[in-house]
């Protein structure tokens, strides 16, 4: 259960994998910062979802490998998980530190979110943190989620809340702003304020057919312990297309960027260590 082929793809894409696939070196590079920057959301997540020994789980778009590694971590070989991703890179990354943790209850699986290639009603539990707003056919995907998980059993997802509870999410876009044009977001495609909106994700999961979907909204902080510079690399290293903007800058301007937003973000790093407000959205459906 590897790397199955895909089905034919759009150039656009093709062309998002890519970027996604470049982006998997930096995730992993910075994997322990991550890990805990996001830590709440998958604690979140794995509450929703209710895991219990014997359960097999599905874990869509998960990158470079979380929350699977912290299901696996947690229930140990009681829960058997399978961790796919569509971009190659980011699969090899989650399986290398499966594989370094020592976490033998993870399979491994290539696949797109609106194509899994799993038989129907093969798993109890189908989590999806912070992708769901990253599939470019968001409903088909909710649909296959919910096609490949048993009757009683539960979808969970998580995706973040509007940008003014964000503040590390659109900070340096706001000062990078300065220096080029942004064209203003298309409010239906792929991206992290997607499903911003309460109430949109939930009522998609019910058009795709769950039932008893539930939301709540979590308010947490975005924590590290990271200084003001490691916050600059690790944020303008893995997004795939802030890098694509920050390439149209010169160097004169990147270091003016660069301690612009630095100085944007100083309120954040209470005695040099780095603390978001932040909020995101946790929608669970029932399949019966």
């Amino acid at each position: 259960m590897e790397h199955l082929a895909l089905c034919a793809m759009s150039q656009p894409l093709e062309e998002a994998l890519r970027k996604w696939g470049e982006s998997a070196f930096y995730w992993e590079k910075h994997r322990e910062i991550v890990q805990s920057m996001f830590a709440p959301i998958t604690r979140a997540i794995i509450e929703e979802a209710g895991f219990a020994p014997g359960q097999w789980v599905l874990d869509v778009a998960a990158g470079t490998g979380e929350p699977s590694l912290s299901i696996a971590q947690e229930f140990g070989p009681a829960v058997s998980i399978v961790c796919t991703d569509a971009v190659p890179e980011m699969v090899m990354a989650a399986r290398r530190e499966s594989q370094r943790r020592g976490l033998t209850q993870m399979l491994f699986c290539r696949c797109l979110g609106e194509q899994l290639p799993f038989a129907s009603n093969r798993f109890d539990r189908t989590v999806c943190r912070l992708g769901a707003m990253l599939l470019p056919e968001a409903l088909s995907g909710l649909r296959e989620m919910l096609r490949v998980t048993r009757p009683g059993g539960r979808v969970s997802l998580a995706v973040w809340h509007n940008q003014e509870t964000n503040p590390m999410l659109h900070i340096v876009t706001d000062c990078l702003a300065r220096y080029i044009d942004l064209p203003p977001e298309t409010p239906d495609a792929p991206g992290p304020f997607r499903f911003a909106r309460r109430g949109v994700l939930a009522g998609l999961l019910e058009q795709a057919g769950a039932q008893n979907v539930t939301e709540r909204l979590l308010k947490f902080f975005i924590e590290a312990p990271i200084s003001l510079d490691q916050f600059w690399t690790v944020r303008s290293e893995m997004s795939e297309t802030l890098r694509d903007k920050l390439a149209r800058l010169t160097s004169e301007q990147l270091v003016r960027l660069a301690q612009e937003v630095k100085e944007a973000v100083r309120q954040f790093f209470p005695e040099g260590h780095m603390s978001f407000p932040a909020q995101a959205i946790l929608v669970t459906g029932k399949k019966t």
